[in-house]
Formats: structure tokens, C-alpha cells, sequence
């Protein structure tokens, strides 16, 4: 029995010998591996989920914020036109009506200095309407963007406006200061 045992062991021995040696170019897989490799796939999954859900709420927020920037553009311009029809008001209403109360202005010039400043005052209505349709009406539809960019037209002509009635007042006031210059000096007291 002890020979028939050892016989049997040693030919399995040797049938298991060359089949190892046979499978030394085979690759060994362990299933452990293939378990931790699918784990890491699906949290890598997960992940990747996650951050184009960020992606795509980053992308919402930014447009909020492009909307809410516009509409600070939007208000920060029409506060500017304000602002600039109320200076332009103020210098017709007090430069005005001391440039026609000047004795040195010529009864035919007060039409004309007044029609160069109602013109700038009407303009300046006209635009403050526009202004005002813009904001209010849904006839016209424009992007925030196009709104911000008409109302920023806008307050660039109320500046230029502002800067004409600056420039036409001093004009004017120029005129009156020379004028009266003039009559001091036509009637002035000679002691010879």
C-alpha cells in the first residue's frame, strides 16, 4: 500500500508539474481586483455626474448674474440720464433767465437764445420718452443687452447735452460780460 500511494502521488506530481510550467505565460486574474476595478468605475461615474451637475449650475448662475449686471447697467444708466436732464433743467431755468434779464441782450436775440435752448430741452424730453417706452413697453423686444446698449446711447446724448447748454451758457454769458465791458467803456467820464 505504501508503494501504490507513493506511486499515485508521484504521477500526480508529474502531471501537475509540466501543467505548471505550462501556465507561467497565462495572466492570473483575481477577482478581488476585478471587484475594486468596478467600484472605482462607478464612483468615478458618480463623480463625473456630480461635476456636470456643478458644470450646469455654474452655467445658470453666470447667466443670473450677466442678467442681474445688465439690469444694474440699465439702472445706473437711466439714473445718469436723470441726473443730466435734471443739471440740464436747473442751468436753463437759472442761466436762461438771467441771460435774457441781462440789459446787453438784444430784444431780437432772445427768440433765438431761447429756441437754442428749448431745442435742447425738447431733445432731452424725447429721449427721457424713449427711455421710458423702453423700460415699460413689450411692444419692443429687445435682448438686456440691447437695452443696455440704447440706454447707454442715451446717457452719452444727455452728457453732450448737458455739455451744449454748459457751452451755449458760458457762450452767452461771455457775450453779455463784453458786451458790458463795451458800455463802461463807450460811457465812461473822461477827466482831461
Amino acid at each position: 500500500m505504501k508503494i501504490k500511494t507513493l506511486i499515485i502521488a508521484f504521477t500526480l506530481a508529474l502531471l501537475l508539474l509540466p501543467a505548471r510550467a505550462t501556465s507561467q505565460g497565462w495572466p492570473v486574474y483575481d477577482n478581488t481586483n476585478f471587484i475594486s476595478l468596478g467600484k472605482s468605475l462607478l464612483e468615478s461615474a458618480k463623480q463625473t455626474s456630480q461635476l456636470l451637475k456643478t458644470v450646469d449650475f455654474l452655467k445658470k448662475q453666470k447667466e443670473r448674474i450677466e442678467q442681474v449686471s445688465n439690469v444694474i447697467q440699465q439702472l445706473s444708466a437711466v439714473q445718469e440720464v436723470i441726473q443730466n436732464n435734471q443739471q440740464l433743467f436747473n442751468m436753463v431755468q437759472g442761466d436762461l433767465q438771467e441771460i435774457l434779464n441781462s440789459p446787453h441782450i438784444k430784444p431780437d436775440e432772445i427768440n433765438r437764445i431761447t429756441d437754442s435752448f428749448t431745442e435742447i430741452i425738447e431733445s432731452s424730453m424725447s429721449s427721457v420718452n424713449y427711455i421710458n417706452q423702453i423700460l415699460s413697453s413689450g411692444n419692443l423686444k429687445m435682448s438686456d443687452a440691447e437695452r443696455a446698449e440704447v440706454l447707454k446711447e442715451h446717457e452719452l446724448k444727455s452728457k453732450e447735452m448737458v455739455a451744449e447748454i454748459q457751452s451755449k451758457t458760458r457762450r452767452y454769458k461771455e457775450i453779455i460780460a463784453f458786451r458790458d465791458m463795451q458800455d463802461k467803456i463807450n460811457n465812461r467820464e473822461t477827466n482831461y
